[in-house]
């Protein structure tokens, strides 16, 4: 994980989104490290944790649940961290 960082993040930031499936997920289970896993957030919860990390919050959030890292509700008003991540 510590290669992962240095190539991808400076400073807590992501200045590149991996381009190599491996590496995306990876980075993406990083940024989970930022939730509790055991809460329920709201999606303006959601994009302020991301905002914390890379200026397209909406890109990475969709990501998370693309790769099934975070769960949403069929409204997608509420998200958690996946169950086993």
């Amino acid at each position: 994980m510590s290669n992962l960082i240095n190539r991808f993040i400076k400073n807590n930031w992501i200045h590149t989104i991996p381009r190599k499936e491996r590496d995306k997920i990876e980075l993406f289970k990083y940024l989970l490290t930022s939730f509790d896993r055991d809460k329920v957030y709201s999606e303006k919860e959601v994009n302020a944790i991301l905002k914390q990390h890379y200026d397209d919050y909406v890109l990475l959030r969709r990501y998370l649940v693309d790769y099934s890292l975070l769960t949403r509700d069929i409204e997608g008003k509420k998200y958690k961290v996946a169950e086993g991540e």
